[in-house]
C-alpha cells in the first residue's frame, strides 16, 4: 500500500481511494507524455471516483454504477446542512470538482473549429484541479490523527507546478528528460512517431535539436541497431523492443532544468 493510500484510507472507503489514486497516476502519465486529450479524460475518471469516496464517507449510498450522475453527487454534497461536514467536503472540493469535471465532459464540445486547440490548456487546468482536489483531501484525512508533517510533504508534492516531459513546438519535438543520452533522444524520439516512421537525416536532426552535435547524433542514431526497422526507403520504425525501452524512460524520467 502506497503512502497516499494509508493516509487516505482511515477517512475514505479503501475502494474509492485505490481508484481515484489509479487514475490521477494515469492522468499524470498521459500529462508527462503530452497527450492531453487522455489526460482529460482520465482526470474526468479521478473526479468520479473522488466524488464517491466522498459522498460514501457523508454517510450517502451510491446507486448502481450505470445510474451514476457525479452532478447529482456534487449537488448532494453542496446540500449538507452547514456544520454536519468540514466545508472542504460540502464545499470546495466539490466545487474544484466540478470545475474539472465540466471541463473533461465537454472537451471538444466547447469551442469552434476554427479557434485555438484547447486541449493542452484545458490538460492543464484539470491536472491543476485533481492535484488541488487530492491534496485537500489529504488534509482533511489528516485531522484524523495522521502525522501532519508526513501529509504536508505529500500535499507539497502533489500541488507543485508540473510539466510535461514531451513539447511540439510548430511539429518539432523536444524531450524535457533530465540526463538523457544522445542515444535515448533517438530512442524516444522514433516512440513519439510511432507507428510513423523517420529518416535517418530526420533522427539526426531530432538529437541535435537537443544541442546534442552531429558527430554524436550521428553515432546515437547508428547505436540503435536491432531497436529498428528499416524499410526499403531507408525509413526507421521503433519495435517493440525499442517501444519497451523508451516507455521504461519516460516512466522513470525527471524533468530537466
Amino acid at each position: 500500500m502506497s503512502d497516499l493510500e494509508q493516509m487516505l484510507q482511515p477517512t475514505f472507503a479503501a475502494k474509492h481511494v485505490k481508484a481515484a489514486l489509479k487514475h490521477f497516476q494515469a492522468m499524470t502519465t498521459e500529462f508527462q507524455q503530452g497527450a492531453w486529450e487522455e489526460t482529460i479524460g482520465k482526470g474526468g475518471k479521478f473526479v468520479e471516483a473522488a466524488l464517491k469516496a466522498l459522498y460514501v464517507h457523508v454517510g450517502k449510498t451510491l446507486p448502481a454504477a450505470r445510474e451514476f450522475e457525479a452532478g447529482k453527487v456534487m449537488a448532494d454534497l453542496e446540500q449538507l446542512a452547514s456544520g454536519s461536514f468540514d466545508d472542504a467536503i460540502r464545499l470546495t472540493i466539490p466545487r474544484a470538482c466540478r470545475f474539472a469535471y465540466d471541463i473533461a465532459s465537454n472537451r471538444g464540445a466547447r469551442h469552434d473549429p476554427g479557434e485555438i486547440d484547447p486541449n493542452q490548456m484545458d490538460a492543464r487546468a484539470v491536472v491543476a484541479s485533481a492535484a488541488w482536489t487530492l491534496a485537500e483531501m489529504l488534509r482533511y484525512a489528516q485531522k484524523a490523527g495522521l502525522e501532519p508533517a508526513a501529509v504536508q510533504e505529500l500535499v507539497d508534492g502533489l500541488t507543485q507546478r508540473q510539466y510535461p516531459l514531451i513539447e511540439d513546438v510548430d511539429g518539432r519535438v523536444y524531450f524535457h528528460v533530465r540526463g538523457a543520452s544522445a542515444r535515448d533522444v533517438a530512442l524516444l524520439s522514433l516512440w513519439h512517431k510511432h507507428p510513423g516512421r523517420m529518416t535517418e537525416g530526420e533522427l539526426i536532426a531530432a538529437v541535435m535539436r537537443h544541442r546534442f552535435k552531429k558527430p554524436n547524433a550521428t553515432m546515437a542514431v547508428a547505436r540503435l541497431g536491432h531497436l529498428v526497422d528499416r524499410d526499403e526507403h531507408e525509413k526507421l520504425r521503433l519495435l517493440q523492443p525499442g517501444i519497451r525501452l523508451a516507455e521504461q524512460l519516460i516512466a522513470s524520467a525527471e524533468i530537466s532544468d
